[in-house]
């Protein structure tokens, strides 16, 4: 089983554009066929989209509604505006999710998601960790979530998958709390004997994430993380490769795609 995750930087080039290259990238993560790819920063327009462009169904979880402002707003309006200038607007108006896709041949079972920066769960941590009142309305300020799907394999076995993006804060014991809640919430909803894999942008690096050393050990027995801030960690079955793509194999043309390369696990 191929397992990749992408931040797709909402479609966008890296350094930024005008123009943006979603579709291009959605096309070139699929085109080998990954039985699951997950993806973070897609704009909430683009959700109806994934399955033409990809040929894999998709199961989404909203992290940040379109808005005006203040005002909430639609998706498509949402595209017509960031259509303006994608590298400068971003998300500002056309929201974002997480999405997990998933090879037609496999069986969905389960939909699950949790928000990671909830008020009570934000309250709580920034007591421990002693924020000051910049810090918590910094993390505040956007909606983050992790999704899981239980899968049903053609050989009969079940995975948990659990796709993230965690608050990106210059205070990363901040994503390392949302990873933390995340690693929790898919530890909760895997049956025994059922491979689980963990993945997505978590905007926390190894070496000052306490969560990732732990993950990595015995009680919790993930594999270990790779450089970078994107990861797949698997448990629960072999792992017979991980590895991040080099930037050459997202070039579109003269562009690099992302200021993220794809991560992926292959699982046997």
């Amino acid at each position: 089983m191929l397992v990749r995750t992408w931040n797709v930087f909402h479609g966008n080039a890296f350094p930024a554009e005008r123009d943006a290259f979603l579709e291009e990238m959605v096309r070139l993560a699929s085109t080998d066929r990954p039985e699951v790819l997950c993806l973070q920063e897609v704009p909430v327009w683009a959700l109806e989209r994934l399955g033409d462009w990809s040929g894999m169904k998709v199961y989404a979880a909203v992290a940040a509604p379109p808005r005006v402002g203040p005002v909430p707003s639609s998706a498509e309006l949402g595209r017509r505006l960031t259509d303006l200038h994608h590298g400068r607007l971003r998300s500002a108006f056309s929201g974002q999710a997480n999405a997990i896709l998933v090879d037609p041949r496999l069986r969905a079972l389960d939909r699950m998601s949790v928000v990671l920066n909830s008020r009570p769960f934000r309250s709580a941590q920034a007591r421990w960790l002693g924020l000051d009142l910049v810090a918590r309305l910094a993390w505040a300020k956007e909606r983050r979530v992790c999704q899981a799907l239980r899968l049903g394999l053609p050989d009969g076995r079940l995975a948990l998958v659990a796709n993230l993006h965690a608050t990106g804060l210059p205070d990363d014991r901040l994503a390392d709390a949302e990873l933390f809640r995340a690693a929790s919430f898919a530890d909760g909803l895997a049956r025994p004997g059922e491979i689980c894999v963990l993945a997505g942008d978590f905007n926390v690096r190894a070496a000052r994430s306490r969560t990732l050393a732990a993950l990595a050990g015995a009680e919790w027995g993930f594999t270990e993380a790779l450089e970078g801030l994107d990861q797949v960690l698997v448990r629960g079955a072999e792992l017979e490769a991980c590895e991040r793509w080099p930037a050459e194999r997202r070039r579109f043309g003269s562009r690099v795609l992302s200021d993220h390369s794809p991560v992926e696990a292959r699982i046997a």
